[in-house]
């Protein structure tokens, strides 16, 4: 099975003005995440605004990401969605156009019990051949519904293709404790951001990171650091990530991406898909030159 590790870009989903899918600029994006040198990418997740598109718009999304992507980097699929009907049927088309994998986002709203957790991904899992790669994903403070230590760990007792878990919620001691399920062999990557570091010292396997779109050389830096023990030099690194991801998470950190990322010329429009909007003139105007002015403050090594 296919592991998540290192780097991994839960990739915006670009937008024409009118509100359609763009998925020359998302040609464009996969291309440049894949330049950039980070490890993996994971289409319609939270950075994504997957429960704001529909399933046919999430198929295209996949189908193009993937044939883009030609097997340069893995690409795993977000496939949780709001009734386990379309998971299922997302989770199925992953598999089916060539994902190395899925993650899948906890149900939303609904506040549900641990053992109808265990059985809603038991029928995920189950849904999909045994080799194809499953991560959980939880993230309580949007979703709502959270998976503790006991529940990932009788899901994975019980499903060999449940390789791991992105957790993104920043509570390091709960991180830890996923890390020693199946024998210490349960991989974990976090999507706090300021975690990275810490996480992976302890044996985590890597980031989930929208920010890491923007600024990729700083953290290919941090993560080449880690990878040669150096965490004096990973420190100064994290704690540099730390100061360039507070100004892009500062007021709406999916719409500061696209601002960026059209700055760049990657994308054609910075425009979010309703009820989301863009950030007004002045914050964008705010935003590109704090960025500016911080992102080469301190040299790549």
């Amino acid at each position: 099975m296919n592991n998540l590790y290192g780097i991994t870009v839960p990739v915006i989903t670009p937008f024409g003005e009118g509100g359609e899918l763009d998925l020359q600029s998302l040609e464009s994006l996969t291309e440049y995440v894949i330049r950039s040198g980070l490890h993996c990418l994971y289409p319609c997740g939270t950075t994504g605004e997957m429960l704001l598109l529909s399933i046919e718009e999430r198929k295209q999304i996949v189908e193009t990401v993937i044939k883009t992507t030609d097997h340069r980097v893995p690409v795993f699929v977000q496939a949780g969605a709001m009734n386990p009907k379309d998971t299922l049927a997302l989770a199925r088309h992953a598999y089916e156009v060539g994902a190395d994998g899925i993650g899948v986002v906890t149900p939303a709203f609904f506040k549900l019990s641990d053992r109808e957790l265990i059985e809603y991904y038991g029928e995920v899992a189950d849904s999909i051949p045994e080799d194809f790669s499953m991560y959980l994903y939880a993230i309580p403070q949007n979703a709502v519904n959270d998976i503790n230590p006991m529940v990932a760990e009788e899901i994975a007792r019980a499903h060999k293709n449940v390789a791991g878990i992105k957790y993104s919620f920043p509570d390091l001691s709960r991180i830890q404790q996923f890390m020693l399920i199946n024998d210490g062999t349960f991989s974990v990557l976090v999507g706090s951001d300021e975690l990275f570091e810490a996480a992976v010292a302890v044996g985590g396997a890597g980031t989930v990171s929208g920010n890491s779109m923007i600024i990729p050389e700083h953290y290919l830096a941090l993560w080449n650091a880690m990878q040669q023990n150096d965490f004096e030099l990973a420190t100064r690194y994290q704690r540099r990530t730390n100061e360039l991801n507070s100004i892009l998470c500062a007021k709406n950190n999916i719409a500061a991406y696209k601002i960026m990322l059209r700055e760049e010329g990657v994308i054609q429009s910075s425009a979010m898909r309703p009820p989301m909007t863009t950030l007004g003139m002045e914050d964008e105007k705010e935003l590109i030159q704090a960025l500016s002015e911080k992102k080469y403050k301190e040299v790549i090594i």
